[in-house]
């Protein structure tokens, strides 16, 4: 591990000369390049040179204990060596953790993808509320947000909606919220007072680029149709939806948000875009699952992973067995607490199948 921090450093501080260079500078497309992996590199490099001054001061604390010191000089070098090696072990499992394989998706935008399960309206009102859920978290995190797809329902819920968030790690931190969401409350429609249980799905998929999936045009069907709004009212009398079938796969996808056509068409494609990427990456996934089984990574919508109980405030993950009775806040955009915990078991599985 340490013959690769040194090379990661070298790299990093050679990639520090380049982009300093005038030659390099006046090459703006280099330049960029090169910040770029400067700024990669620069989390595991602080943390190795912090690494090295920790152990500097371990080793020296060591080579004074083996000489003849006053009691209370030696009581204090004692502590100072006990610190320090505690925050050198700390550090070493940090190195570990920023060595592990980066998902080249991290960085990506986020077409995210809510729909009604089983519930009927009371399902489309939860999936409204995820919906909020997570424009709101985007909001606290400084991302945009944008209606890509949307079907609602008359109570103000949605069959389905699909929306894109921009911004710097979106899918780093929201690509474990894929599975089947459970909520448990009396629906407003309820007169009896029961406790009914629903579900709404969420799908998480990294944004894809045109050089990420090459689609053929002769693979597309689009056809154009009049938009329709919340109700089903006429928004217009102009064919400005559109509707895109990808022949090969069977894939629809669908957009009316927009009263251009040439936007409905190109936010379409955009999702069409990002769901067959999704489906290249599923059957890699399962070509891996022989060799490596993620404990939350796998993405399987099947899954039950979380339940929102109303009459007890609570919130579970059960992939982890989180609990919070922080229920109102969660549904305000305040997911940091559940994700963090995602991501660190993920890692922590991540660590123990590398060893």
């Amino acid at each position: 591990m340490f013959d690769r921090l040194e090379k990661i450093e070298e790299r990093y501080e050679e990639l520090s000369r380049l982009i300093s260079d005038p030659e390099i500078i006046a090459d703006n497309s280099r330049w960029q390049q090169y910040i770029k992996a400067h700024a990669e590199l620069e989390d595991i490099v602080n943390a190795y040179r912090e690494y090295k001054q920790v152990n500097r001061a371990v080793m020296e604390a060591k080579e004074l204990l083996k000489d003849k010191l006053e009691d209370d000089f030696r009581e204090m070098v004692e502590l100072e060596l006990e610190e320090q090696t505690e925050k050198k072990e700390g550090l070493v499992q940090k190195l570990k953790r920023l060595l592990l394989p980066k998902d080249p998706n991290d960085e990506k935008n986020v077409l995210l993808e809510v729909r009604a399960g089983t519930g009927g309206e009371e399902a489309a009102l939860f999936a409204g509320d995820l919906f909020r859920m997570y424009t709101r978290y985007a909001e606290k995190m400084g991302w945009r947000t944008e209606i890509m797809e949307a079907n609602y329902t008359d109570l103000g819920g949605f069959k389905e909606v699909v929306f894109l968030i921009e911004g710097k790690g979106a899918y780093s931190r929201l690509k474990f919220e894929s599975g089947v969401h459970r909520v448990q409350r009396v629906p407003s429609t309820e007169s009896g007072g029961r406790i009914h249980t629903s579900a709404a799905t969420v799908a998480v998929l990294p944004e894809a680029e045109e050089v990420d999936v090459e689609i053929n045009a002769n693979d597309l069907r689009i056809d154009v149709f009049c938009s329709t709004g919340p109700g089903g009212q006429s928004v217009n009398t102009t064919q400005s939806a559109v509707r895109i079938t990808h022949l090969p796969t069977g894939l629809v996808v669908s957009c009316q948000d927009e009263k251009s056509q040439h936007k409905n068409k190109e936010k379409a494609m955009r999702v069409l875009r990002a769901r067959l990427k999704d489906i290249a990456e599923q059957e890699q996934r399962k070509e891996m699952a022989s060799t490596r089984k993620s404990m939350v990574g796998s993405g399987d919508r099947s899954e039950r992973i979380r339940t929102y109980n109303f009459p007890q405030n609570r919130i579970t993950d059960h992939r982890i067995g989180l609990t919070t009775h922080r229920l109102p806040n969660v549904l305000m955009g305040e997911l940091d607490e559940i994700i963090d915990a995602l991501i660190t078991t993920d890692q922590a599985e991540r660590l123990r199948q590398a060893e």
